[in-house]
């Protein structure tokens, strides 16, 4: 299976996504990744892997991971170091075929998020995103912080359920900076309506980038 020069992931194996360059055919997971690799080819091939993602100048330890999908904003006062208020937002519209794939990764094949008929006579009326696919947007949000952000603890209250295409933004914002490169946050995740549907707190530490 061809590997994806832009993500190092493994390239679709479905429709064929390729571009060629000096000759030699390059396959690509998603065409996001086929318009990063057209657009810099030499920068794909001829530095290293990871490609890191950038922000305020700063690099990030986030992928260009086209087929993930997802963009975020970051919000720092000081490029190159954390305080309190600092934040990250990221959004992602989450699909049937995310919800599917989280079945088939964690094996939580619940009726409720997988079959409608079954779905229908609950009280939510219809299928639901799972709860953990959820609250996984903050960790995608942490990932954006510069720096190598490491999961200590989280508490999280499920305010309401999320349905299969809702939009989705989760912000996780710097409250107490604590010993030892230690950080408290508050994680919020809010639909395209702005309603609550997830809030708590984590403290993560958040170690340098590896060289």
């Amino acid at each position: 299976m061809p590997v994806d020069p832009v993500c190092g992931m493994q390239a679709s194996n479905g429709d064929e996504i390729t571009a060629k360059y000096e000759g030699t055919t390059y396959y690509f997971c998603s065409t996001d990744c086929q318009d990063f690799f057209e657009e810099h080819p030499k920068r794909f091939l001829d530095e290293p892997h990871p490609h890191l993602s950038e922000a305020s100048s700063v690099p990030i330890p986030r992928l260009p991971y086209g087929r993930a999908g997802g963009e975020f904003d970051l919000f720092i006062a000081e490029p190159g170091s954390l305080h309190v208020d600092d934040r990250v937002e990221f959004r992602k519209t989450l699909t049937d075929d995310d919800v599917l794939m989280f079945a088939e990764a964690t094996g939580d094949t619940n009726a409720l998020h997988l079959s409608d008929s079954f779905a229908e006579g609950t009280r939510f009326g219809g299928r639901i995103v799972h709860g953990t696919l959820v609250s996984g947007l903050i960790s995608a949000a942490l990932a954006c912080f510069p720096g190598l952000t490491i999961y200590l603890s989280q508490n999280l209250e499920f305010r309401r359920p999320v349905d299969i295409g809702d939009t989705l933004t989760a912000q996780c914002k710097i409250v107490n900076e604590l010993e030892d490169d230690r950080y408290r946050l508050t994680t919020r995740i809010e639909n395209d309506t702005d309603e609550i549907v997830l809030d708590g707190t984590a403290t993560v530490l958040i170690d340098p980038l590896p060289e």
